[in-house]
């Protein structure tokens, strides 16, 4: 039998200002103050849930070389002797490909890992019955809920970026598990995806051993994310076990107010985590007075376009659009804007400036 994960006690989150020269020593010290060993069962397996929002490099988009680097240097050398990388693709992004793209695959063979893709035909997902109560995922999925086999009963280290995003405003800890626990009719839940994210930290706490997540800001995305942003240098990484917490303490640097954010509200209110910014203890930098300004309320075209038929006027179509066999023309317009008119007209752009700077030097060295 394991022991499943519960939310910490004391909501704790490290901060560190870093820079390329020293961000893995800052990652491994950010672990250490949000006390990673206490809340990661070292005799368990512990699993790197790689975020790729996009197959190509985009700064601030996708989980950053550096950081996977960091972070399986710290565990190894902290006794964790089973570690094992899991990707997710999405009905867009190709996870073999975006990890190429973003030198994951640089790291993986670093330290002699293999990643498992949860896409693939020889990953198992089961069904799984919920021990607590479900907000919305019982009733999208009447037949039964599945999730990864191999998550069952192991430890999970969540790798996601500080930045916004067109649904739920920003994107951190509890997003990253979005790709992890939802197959590929995870697009069935865009129009409650607050309630989503919430039974599946549920889920999260009751299947594994151990949670904690590092989360890089050394780049950070501000506008229509997580693909069509504008990536600022903020040289800042956290940490922490709380995925309420860290995603609180995320927005507040970002300019906005946690509690205003649905997921994080209703995940407090659930006791899943605190999301409330006076009950949480920050170490390291002092960030009462950090506020990036970030946007709320950008759209691109595609993102304006998903909003009507989540929420707008085209929402009593939602079924008939994105859960039938037509379906493969959402994903045809998604990829023929992105990567075939905004990557090459504006973000070619903006990578360009993003690798004069101290970071696209490092990940060039990968």
């Amino acid at each position: 039998m394991t022991t499943a994960a519960t939310p910490t006690r004391e909501p704790r989150v490290a901060v560190l200002y870093t820079s390329a020269p020293t961000v893995i020593e800052d990652i491994g010290k950010a672990m250490d103050l949000a006390h990673v060993r206490q809340h990661l069962p070292p005799d368990h397996e512990t699993l790197l849930k790689v975020n790729i929002s996009w197959q190509h490099y985009y700064p601030g988009c996708s989980t950053s070389p550096w950081q996977l680097d960091a972070v399986t240097q710290k565990l190894r050398i902290s006794g964790y002797d089973r570690i094992q990388p899991v990707q997710n693709g999405t009905v867009v992004v190709d996870s073999h490909d975006g990890e190429k793209g973003n030198k994951h695959d640089r790291v993986f063979a670093k330290h002699g890992m293999t990643s498992v893709h949860l896409q693939d035909k020889g990953a198992r997902w089961v069904p799984y019955a919920p021990r607590g109560p479900m907000l919305v995922l019982d009733k999208i999925f009447p037949d039964g809920i599945e999730i990864p086999e191999m998550f069952l009963g192991t430890n999970i280290v969540h790798l996601p970026t500080l930045k916004t995003h067109v649904f739920t405003t920003m994107t951190g800890a509890m997003k990253n598990a979005f790709g992890g626990l939802l197959n590929n009719r995870r697009h069935w839940t865009h129009s409650v995806i607050h309630e989503t994210l919430v039974d599946l930290l549920r889920i999260q706490q009751e299947i594994h051993s151990g949670i904690f997540a590092v989360m890089d800001g050394t780049i950070a995305g501000d506008g229509p994310g997580p693909r069509a942003m504008r990536p600022h240098v903020k040289n800042v990484v956290l940490a922490s076990s709380d995925q309420v917490a860290i995603d609180a303490i995320a927005a507040k640097m970002m300019g906005f107010d946690p509690m205003s954010i649905p997921f994080i509200r209703l995940a407090h209110e659930a006791g899943l985590g605190c999301g409330d910014l006076a009950e949480i203890t920050v170490d390291g930098l002092d960030i009462s007075g950090i506020n990036f300004g970030f946007s709320r309320d950008e759209d691109t075209f595609v993102s304006w376009g998903q909003k009507q038929i989540y929420w707008g006027r085209l929402h009593r179509f939602e079924k008939a659009l994105l859960r039938t066999p037509i379906v493969p023309w959402s994903f045809f317009a998604s990829n023929l804007y992105h990567n075939y008119y905004w990557y090459p007209l504006m973000g070619k752009r903006r990578i360009g400036r993003m690798m004069d700077t101290e970071w696209g030097q490092l990940f060039r060295s990968y």
